[in-house]
């Protein structure tokens, strides 16, 4: 009986190389494919105005322009806005919120909101109230589990610095930092935190 052919070559299709297949490279994008990226991604994602530029320069860089005139970002993100699958205020107070109820301060907000391409205006309401600014400085010490959250003060000077430095990468102000750190206890840092509650009803 004569061998076996053990010649196995002829398996390979085309668009493989050792037996893999080649990732096919996807076309380039013209305004119909542009939109298409927009609204999908609009539909994944809460995001902002700047961040879907961002994105969708990127896919340009990614994959180039088909078409003879220039892309347009602006017009289509313009174009998202107006059917409402943007609203970069309301993108910001979300997103302000949820920062703060995690212990985020008011810088680290705004260098957020910033990086995600929100107008200072939106930025400077993100930033939240006296109120909620003491609130959220309270809400980093729950987190962390420092006083007036931990049982007992902290006394020792290079543990306070560390904890100093760590409400200022949170984006807290020292004059509120100084305030929780010092504070006699939880009663006294909580009428502290709502004494200009009455203020913002009015």
């Amino acid at each position: 009986m004569s061998p076996r052919n053990s010649d196995t070559s002829f398996a390979r299709g085309p668009g493989r190389a050792g037996g893999r297949r080649q990732k096919t490279q996807p076309p380039p994008l013209d305004k119909a494919a542009l939109d298409a990226l927009a609204l999908t991604y609009v539909a994944r994602f809460a995001t902002s105005s700047g961040r879907l530029a961002d994105y969708l320069k990127r896919k340009l860089r990614e994959r180039g322009w088909a078409e003879e005139t220039a892309p347009d970002v602006a017009a289509v993100v313009s174009r998202m806005a107006e059917r409402r699958y943007l609203d970069d205020a309301a993108f910001s107070a979300a997103k302000g919120e949820s920062l703060r109820r995690r212990g985020y301060g008011a810088r680290r907000i705004d260098d957020t909101l910033s990086h995600d391409g929100i107008a200072e205006p939106l930025r400077a309401a993100a930033r939240g109230s006296e109120t909620e600014r003491r609130h959220a400085v309270m809400a980093f010490a729950r987190r962390k589990r420092f006083w007036p959250y931990s049982g007992e003060p902290c006394l020792d000077p290079a543990l306070r610095r560390k904890q100093l430095a760590a409400y200022l990468r949170a984006g807290h102000g020292l004059d509120h930092v100084r305030r929780v750190m010092d504070a006699r206890d939880l009663d006294e840092l909580e009428e502290w935190a709502d004494e200009h509650a009455e203020d913002a009803l009015e």
